[in-house]
């Protein structure tokens, strides 16, 4: 209490120590070491799931594995959007060398089909007012029944090539044609597709048993997540199945359908073994189906993916129920469908597409089973893939074919 007439001293403040110098004060610092952090968590997450998609269990090249993290880790939309700009401002050239000069020469040297089996091979059709090249459509024994089988020397597999682009007569697409009868179709899963983690009991490849009787291997599909379909086999649909969507039905005798699924989506009727779905069929009673290049809806594929000219596969079924597969590079989905067409089929679906996933290898002899010294031949020379693709296990399903 002050005296009377005696000034009250002024009110002041204490002032903060002063800071030294080049030291920071402590919540910037803390704050700096949680930005740090949260940065090395951020790297951290993204460079452990990259590792584990580069080292998951089954064959793939790291190109492949790369992408399809991106893809699976939200950049499809820019997977997509670069794809589409690549592949629709590549074209093949219009005129010049075939972009596959070797597969007629690889054909040529296979035996022409018996007279008797030719003429119940589908009349491959080829390019109007232009002039057909050596071999090109004609149908060659590229595999037979091995000795020691119901009918040993019965052709197993016919092969051709020829040109299916007016626009583009450099680009060639292949033909393989499995006999309804002669031959059985086998659906096997990968390490990661049709989903990761599913067990095989084929153990993601061509069973060490069934290659005595091997006569060739093929990829299936998209990425269950990107085919619009389901996937069955063993008596369980493991991705459910689609109704309209394209499907590769096989039966208990390993005979192979082309067609749009009216069943069930988690049950198939008596007598079906296996089905794979891909899209919507793009060959429909003989003919391309309409709407390929407006893709209205994306039944075939991403937005403007059907401009793509790239690898793609195909298959369908022929009058007589052969199976017929097609592939080549340079091709748009319309391409595609009308090769399948000129090849003979009735109906059919595009398969997978792009470098490192369109493979087929014959097995002209196969070899006694537990022997490595298997003598392969693909179906076009450029189709990069391993001679041992699918003998060891994949990541992604397949079919493989056997002699009856």
């Amino acid at each position: 209490m002050t005296q009377l007439g005696q000034q009250r001293p002024p009110f002041t403040v204490p002032r903060p120590a002063p800071r030294r110098p080049g030291r920071p004060r402590r919540p910037r610092r803390r704050r700096l070491r949680l930005a740090a952090i949260v940065a090395l968590l951020l790297l951290t997450v993204p460079a452990v799931s990259l590792t584990r998609a580069l080292t998951y269990p089954g064959s793939a090249p790291a190109s492949v594995r790369v992408v399809e993290w991106v893809r699976d880790n939200g950049g499809a939309g820019t997977v997509d959007a670069l794809e589409n700009w690549w592949y629709t401002r590549h074209p093949p050239p219009a005129t010049g060398t075939a972009t596959d000069p070797l597969a007629p020469q690889v054909h040529t040297a296979a035996p022409a089909a018996p007279a008797a089996a030719a003429a119940q091979l589908p009349r491959v059709r080829l390019l109007p007012l232009t002039r057909a090249l050596a071999g090109e459509g004609r149908w060659r024994v590229a595999a037979s029944a091995p000795a020691g089988s119901a009918h040993p020397g019965r052709p197993t597999l016919f092969t051709t090539w020829f040109r299916p682009d007016a626009r583009h007569a450099t680009v060639v697409v292949a033909g393989a044609l499995l006999p309804r009868g002669a031959t059985a179709l086998h659906l096997v899963a990968g390490t990661r597709e049709p989903v990761p983690g599913l067990h095989s009991p084929e153990g993601f490849r061509v069973p060490t048993a069934q290659r005595g009787a091997l006569v060739a291997v093929f990829n299936a599909g998209f990425k269950t997540q990107d085919s619009r379909g389901g996937w069955y086999a063993h008596g369980r649909a493991v991705v459910p199945l689609v109704k309209d969507a394209a499907s590769l039905v096989i039966a208990d005798d390993g005979t192979a359908t082309v067609r749009a699924w009216t069943g069930a989506s988690r049950s198939v009727p008596a007598g079906v073994s296996a089905v794979r779905q891909n899209l919507a069929l793009v060959v429909d009673h003989g003919a391309v189906v309409p709407g390929l290049t407006s893709n209205t809806g994306q039944h075939w594929g991403s937005s403007h993916n059907q401009f793509q000219y790239t690898w793609r596969s195909g298959v369908g079924t022929d009058a007589a129920g052969n199976l017929l597969y097609v592939a080549g590079r340079g091709l748009t989905l319309p391409t595609l469908a009308a090769a399948l067409v000129d090849a003979g089929a009735v109906t059919g679906m595009e398969l997978d597409i792009h470098t490192g996933m369109v493979a087929f290898t014959a097995f002209p002899h196969a070899a006694p089973t537990g022997s490595k010294g298997y003598t392969t031949m693909k179906l076009l020379t450029t189709m990069p893939q391993p001679r041992d693709r699918y003998l060891v296990a994949d990541q992604r399903d397949f079919f493989y074919v056997t002699a009856r």
